[in-house]
Formats: C-alpha cells, structure tokens, sequence
C-alpha cells in the first residue's frame, strides 16, 4: 500500500479507543497520515476502516513501555511516511482506586511504564526523527489529564505520573527549541470515553461523597489538539485546560 503523499505525518499512541481514536480520526479528516498505536490491533483497525482514509493511516500494534518495540514502531514511520511532523502522546493506563497501600508494585509499575516511560520512549524516538529530518523539527503534544493539577481519591500511581508529564513537557519543550521541536501539553478533564464513562454513575469526591460529575463530547478535545497542532513552530500552546465546565475542578471541598 502506497503512503506517499503531501499531508502531514502524525503518530498517535493508544489509537484504538477514547481521546486518541477521536484526535486520530480527525487528523485524518484534516489530511494527515497518520500512524495509529496502541496494544490491540483490532480496534486500531477498526478505525481506519471507520475514518474512510485507508490510503493515509496504518494501523501498528505497540507496547509503548518497551524500547525495541517504540523503536521499531518509528522506523516504521520514517520508511512507510519518510517524516514526522505530530506526536500525540496519549497511551496511558489507570490502577485500581484503592488506598495506596493496598496497592501492588505491579499495578504502581504497569501505570508507570506505560503512562510515563511510554511517553518518554516515544518522545525521544520522535525527536530522533525530527532532528534528522528536512526540513527540521516538528510537533509534541502529551496528554497531561486535570490529575497533573490535582488527584482524585486513591489515584496515587495515575496522578504521579500525570505530574512527571508536566516535566516532561518542559524539558521537551527547553531542549527542542534549537531544533524547531515544539512541545505542549494538553489537560484533559472528564471527556466522554469508556475511561470516563463511570462519571455519569457516580465517583468519590475530596470529602468522601459520591457524586455524578459531568461529561464533554470527546470531539472538543479533538479539536483542541488540532488547534494546537496547526500552529507554525514559531508560536506553541505550551499549557492547555479542556473540561466539562461544570465539573468540580476548580474550588474548594
């Protein structure tokens, strides 16, 4: 199959579902190409078939918390699309909502590799290419979550590691400066996916209650990415809040 063309080349982690489905479909509607990453090959497949744009995205199953297989997944990208312009680091996983110490360091580890190991192995792979590439540099956007701000109850491994995102960020964003390598991060707070499905139920609040929380159609949050993702490399959305407005983020109790 033929990947040639003009778009721009994006690579989108955890691909298959949710947030990084929605922004994958619609930089597809936006003519990129566009290579979908995530662990599970069926559901990436399953949305090229549903965006219509066969010839411009390829679907590539990745472990983004092992270094051979991001490795390989980005020589991929430089054979099949010969550039990079859009990394959209989204890939993250959860542990149980349980109190910290009933957790296991495996379910502490697995949040980890996945969430901020993952996040950095691309990363270093995507400026790899950006450095090398002609013209130059290129677009980092990693997705944060509202919990790089503040956690929610028994969130220990998911919300340090959205913290360690912000750093991240900043370190990406100082050392990409010579090579036109600009890099963002976007914070994301009670989208309408599977992940977040259960805010319509009912969650634990700060103050012990249960409460439902309010959801945003994840399309906005697509949006927003793409907004960040059309500037040119003089100008960067280093920070970006999008949430459901009414839910309780911004307060007290």
């Amino acid at each position: 199959m033929n990947f040639s063309g003009k778009g721009k080349v994006a690579v989108v982690t955890g691909a298959g579902s949710g947030i990084g489905k929605a922004v994958a479909l619609a930089l597809l509607r936006e003519d990129y190409r566009v290579l979908l990453l995530g662990r599970r090959i069926e559901p990436l497949s399953e949305a090229v078939k549903e965006s219509g744009s066969g010839d411009r995205a390829l679907a590539l199953s990745c472990d983004v918390s092992q270094p051979d297989a991001v490795r390989a997944a980005f020589d991929q990208v430089q054979q099949v699309f010969g550039r990079l312009d859009l990394l959209f680091n989204n890939a993250g996983v959860s542990a149980p909502a349980v109190p910290m110490e009933e957790l296991s360091f495996a379910q502490w580890q697995n949040v980890v590799n996945i969430n901020l190991t993952g996040s950095f192995l691309c990363a270093q792979q995507a400026i790899r290419l950006m450095k090398a590439q002609s013209p130059q540099g290129g677009r980092i956007i990693n997705n944060g979550s509202i919990s790089a701000h503040a956690p929610r109850p028994n969130s220990g491994p998911y919300t340090a590691t959205k913290h360690a995102i912000t750093g991240l960020t900043k370190s990406i964003s100082l050392d990409g400066r010579k090579y036109d390598i600009a890099c963002g991060q976007i914070d994301i707070g009670n989208a309408q996916t599977e992940m977040a499905e259960r805010m319509a139920k009912g969650v634990p609040q700060a103050n012990g209650e249960i409460a439902i929380e309010p959801l945003m159609d994840v399309n906005h949050v697509a949006d927003a990415v793409l907004h960040m993702a059309a500037l040119p490399l003089s100008a960067n959305v280093q920070f970006m809040t999008i949430m459901a407005t009414k839910m309780p983020f911004v307060g007290r109790g």
